[in-house]
């Protein structure tokens, strides 16, 4: 019968001092708002992370995750052509129809251009002709949409369309999954995360009589305001308000933040860089281990080995408040064991549970260091008769 074992210990640092590590205070007016650092996965700060809200353009994030997916996948190509129906755009035009990336009827784009289209100029059109390319019809869409989210644990989230449009309550989400969509985007897919999340502007279509180019520039708050900053995406309708799901990296250190419900175009700037700035400032990293380092053995079942050493998968690091004495940092390892062989070397077969003081838990994974194999028919059967008595 498999039991969680638990492998506990601390670390503890030369002239560290008997303190506790509290966190940082910090207020803002945004209803919702949600900060983790992905290097630890500390959440470093959390209000009202859990309320169902409706996303609004934040939606999106979905929409190109899962293009992203099918992308490294080899199952969507850049340069797919899709069209432009009558139809589609007849809906998602004119003032009524919210942002837009300027698309014509009938014409054919690339799926690499429509992604930029949704990524930067938030084109509520763009987004629903890469949803009928990829699927036939945007219901069918959103049904991969809401399964994406389940596989990725979005508890509270369920999606109605492609772009976050208002549809009387079907699309809600809360700023907790939010965050977990926009780590999975930045971790499955970072190369296509890099190429579209970061540009500044994007030109596409063409002005009514002098058909001049249509520039748009990256509505995110947090480029050229922050350092490192490189998404997401932003959100606002009447009934959502401002939102915003951002992300940076600084000396290593890879923060996701959310923020919704806030009351202008400015407020949105305003608190997204103060929130973002507030979390490298207020809290610092300290290396626990190197990339490939052991932390400890596992037990193993009915392998060809007893046992498995569990390494970091890359470096792994705790968040302290900025200015607390790194003392006692105490760890725990915890898995479901022993664990049933076979297993892969690089596995995720066990969790990091690090505690500072007064801060919540921080998790990281554990992963195989090597390869275990199933035991041998007499090995199996020796096992199995040590089992009985």
């Amino acid at each position: 019968m498999k039991r969680k074992v638990l492998i506990t210990g601390f670390l503890a640092t030369a002239l560290a001092l008997p303190v506790e590590a509290a966190a940082p205070p910090f207020d803002t007016p945004a209803p919702v708002a949600f900060i983790k650092d992905l290097s630890s996965g500390a959440i470093l700060y959390a209000k009202d992370a859990d309320r169902r809200m409706p996303p609004a353009s934040m939606a999106k994030m979905m929409t190109a995750h899962i293009a992203f997916n099918l992308m490294k996948k080899g199952d969507l190509s850049a340069d797919k052509m899709c069209d432009v129906r009558p139809e589609t755009w007849q809906q998602w035009h004119g003032p009524k129809a919210g942002s837009t990336m300027f698309l014509s009827p009938g014409e054919q784009v690339s799926v690499r251009n429509l992604l930029h289209g949704i990524v930067t100029l938030s084109g509520n059109d763009a987004s629903v002709v890469l949803a009928e390319c990829i699927s036939g019809t945007e219901p069918a869409f959103a049904a991969l949409m809401n399964a994406e989210a389940k596989k990725l644990g979005m508890a509270n989230s369920h999606f109605g369309n492609s772009n976050g449009w208002p549809d009387e309550g079907v699309t809600y989400t809360t700023a907790r999954d939010l965050a977990t969509l926009a780590a999975a985007t930045i971790e499955q897919t970072p190369e296509a995360y890099k190429e579209y999340y970061n540009q500044e502007s994007f030109t596409w279509g063409k002005t009514m009589g002098g058909g001049a180019p249509i520039t748009q520039g990256n509505r995110n708050p947090l480029l050229g305001k922050v350092a490192g900053a490189d998404g997401l995406k932003t959100g606002h309708t009447e009934e959502a308000g401002f939102g915003f799901t951002g992300s940076a990296e600084q000396n290593g250190r890879r923060l996701v933040m959310v923020v919704a419900g806030l009351t202008s175009y400015n407020q949105r700037i305003e608190e997204s860089v103060k929130f973002m700035n507030w979390g490298f400032r207020a809290w610092q990293a300290q290396p626990l281990y190197a990339k490939g380092k052991k932390v400890a053995n596992a037990q193993v079942q009915l392998g060809d080995a007893a046992e498995v050493a569990l390494v970091a998968p890359r470096n792994l690091a705790v968040t302290l408040p900025a200015g607390i004495a790194k003392d006692n940092i105490r760890v725990k390892v915890v898995y479901n064991g022993p664990i049933k062989a076979p297993i892969k070397a690089g596995q995720h077969v066990a969790d990091l549970v690090v505690t500072t003081g007064d801060t919540p838990p921080q998790t990281m994974p554990l992963v195989a260091e090597k390869a275990v194999g199933e035991a041998g028919f007499f090995d199996r059967l020796s096992a199995g008769f040590f089992h009985l008595f």
